[in-house]
């Protein structure tokens, strides 16, 4: 007994250690998975999370993109987009919650899961599209520019995962960039207005593409 004892208490420093040390590699991973400008998580932190997050029923998947951002950083200097950058991003994540999550994709894109609890997501996005255009606090010269938002109920397209989601959502705020109408949600049928892609690859409405309307 005495000898088990003794084993015991010379394992506990070992044991304490490597606690330690799982903590701090979390605590690393964790920093990995954060954008260092806007403290949101990263594509692959945010995909990790979001994916978990679509079990729910109730989740909304989210893309905004800021407005003329590259006009942004050539008048005002890129540490005014960054200023931008972190404003937009920490308004994003206080309307999601902890409850969802909010990752920047790159460059001025963010994304988006929260849950809706209500069914008021439209609501709710239309009041986040008004606080993300807001100007940065404590900015001198005033930075003014508007956020395009896209987005789309997971319920609306069960067999869709993550990557076709956002894809939906992106098409929704190529949209709304394109229509100057800030918000536009992509619903179900046929789309009825060709969305040009942004992206390399797209080019005009998919067949079977969402509906692209008004936020409800």
């Amino acid at each position: 007994m005495n000898a088990l004892l003794t084993v015991l208490l010379s394992a506990l420093p070992l044991a304490s250690g490597w606690a330690v040390h799982v903590r701090w590699l979390r605590g690393c991973l964790d920093t990995a998975r954060r954008d260092p400008l806007t403290g949101l998580r990263t594509r692959d932190g945010f995909t990790r999370r979001a994916t978990a997050l679509l079990k729910d029923p109730r989740a909304v998947v989210v893309l905004a993109d800021v407005d003329k951002f590259k006009h942004i950083n050539d008048t005002f200097g890129h540490a005014a987009g960054d200023d931008l950058l972190k404003g937009v991003a920490d308004r994003l994540a206080h309307h999601v919650g902890p409850a969802g999550v909010a990752g920047r994709l790159g460059g001025d894109e963010f994304a988006a899961v929260l849950i809706d609890d209500h069914g008021t997501a439209g609501d709710l996005l239309a009041v986040l599209h008004g606080v993300l255009a807001r100007p940065v606090d404590g900015r001198d010269p005033v930075v003014r520019t508007t956020v395009s938002l896209g987005w789309v109920r997971a319920a609306d397209f069960p067999h869709d995962d993550l990557s076709g989601l956002l894809r939906r959502a992106d098409e929704a705020m190529y949209a709304a960039k394109q229509g100057r109408g800030g918000t536009r949600r992509a619903g179900l049928g046929r789309l009825f207005a060709t969305v040009a892609g942004r992206r390399a690859g797209r080019s005009g409405a998919r067949t079977d593409a969402p509906v692209v309307g008004a936020a409800a």
